[in-house]
């Protein structure tokens, strides 16, 4: 038996808690994990609350990260006691996911710890600060190099959002941040941003094209916050969309993608192949400042997590979230 946050759908209704649980009902696969830790993210916080359709199959233990060791393996690639990483798979969603003390998982998923990350920076990590990664990835390889211009990054108060400023201004870029907290603005300076923008100016309809501003953008909103960076990135520059705070809707025109010749680069870390995995880890132990990220983290119980779902969908957490999950 072992303890884990569990969320069931019936004739009662929706709910989640923390309950005992036992192994023998865990999801198929060939690995088993002890997980050290895990995170709460955005997608967790819709699955727990049920204010979102993400959870697919029920009974299911939500958590799209983990990170811990194998306890049993009959995959090629792992042996006892190591230490492994998941993101994304559908884990959470149709496959019982990390916010408990055991996972079993197919070891296809998996990817070992890089070894100039610790556990707890994984997770620190986890989903949020993987996404930006791909989304910095994305710019490079469409040639948004430093001196092509100033890089926006929307939504910069959340997890993607902090990790994005702190990986490109470490590399250089000047970086601008858009939020909706303005009253944050010196956390984000202290991140990397050079400059912070209220998301008031983003978040109506605007025109089609805009004045050129940015050679690049991250963006984690979507809706018109989307389509006004798209109107406004200069010639030949790219925009990675990653997320759908704001909504799934893209109000926009062609005009940006046609007369600028703007790429709109979509961002997808639930199914990336594992040798960008590989890269994406490689890249964030050598590019990302670990003191930075250790200031947008904050670390809670596995009993603690149901109330900061609802604090991360209210919109009061700031950075990321990560859950001490076997003691």
């Amino acid at each position: 038996m072992f303890k884990g946050i569990l969320i069931e759908k019936d004739d009662s209704g929706y709910r989640a808690g923390l309950r005992e649980l036992d192994e023998i009902n865990l999801s198929a696969g060939n690995v088993l994990v002890r997980v050290h830790y895990s995170t709460l993210n955005y997608k967790d916080a819709l699955a727990i609350t049920g204010k979102g359709a993400v959870v697919r199959h029920f009974p299911m233990v939500p958590g799209i990260d983990l990170v811990g060791a194998v306890e049993e393996s009959s995959h090629a690639e792992y042996r006892i006691g190591d230490v492994v990483v998941l993101n994304g798979w559908g884990v959470g969603e149709t496959h019982w996911g990390g916010l408990a003390e055991m996972a079993r998982l197919n070891g296809d998923w998996l990817v070992p710890l890089a070894a100039t990350i610790t556990a707890f920076q994984a997770m620190a990590i986890g989903t949020a600060g993987f996404t930006a990664m791909l989304c910095v990835l994305a710019l490079e390889r469409n040639g948004v190099t430093p001196d092509r211009g100033e890089v926006l990054v929307t939504g910069a108060n959340g997890g993607v959002g902090g990790v994005a400023i702190a990986l490109l201004s470490k590399l250089g870029y000047r970086v601008v941040a858009v939020t909706g907290r303005p009253a944050e603005s010196d956390y984000l300076k202290y991140l990397g941003a050079a400059e912070v923008l209220d998301r008031g100016s983003f978040s109506s309809p605007g025109k089609p094209l805009g004045k050129e501003r940015w050679a690049g953008a991250v963006d984690v909103v979507g809706s018109h916050v989307l389509a006004n960076v798209c109107a406004a990135t200069k010639y030949g520059g790219t925009v990675a969309a990653c997320g759908l705070a704001g909504g799934m809707e893209f109000p926009a025109t062609v005009a940006p993608f046609i007369l600028r010749g703007v790429t709109l680069a979509g961002i997808d870390s639930v199914r990336c192949p594992r040798d960008r995995r590989l890269e994406v880890w490689r890249r964030l132990g050598r590019d990302l400042d670990l003191d930075k990220l250790n200031t947008m983290t904050r670390k809670i119980d596995l009993a603690e997590t149901l109330d900061y779902a609802n604090r991360l969908l209210l919109g009061t957490l700031r950075g990321r979230t990560v859950v001490a999950v076997s003691r």
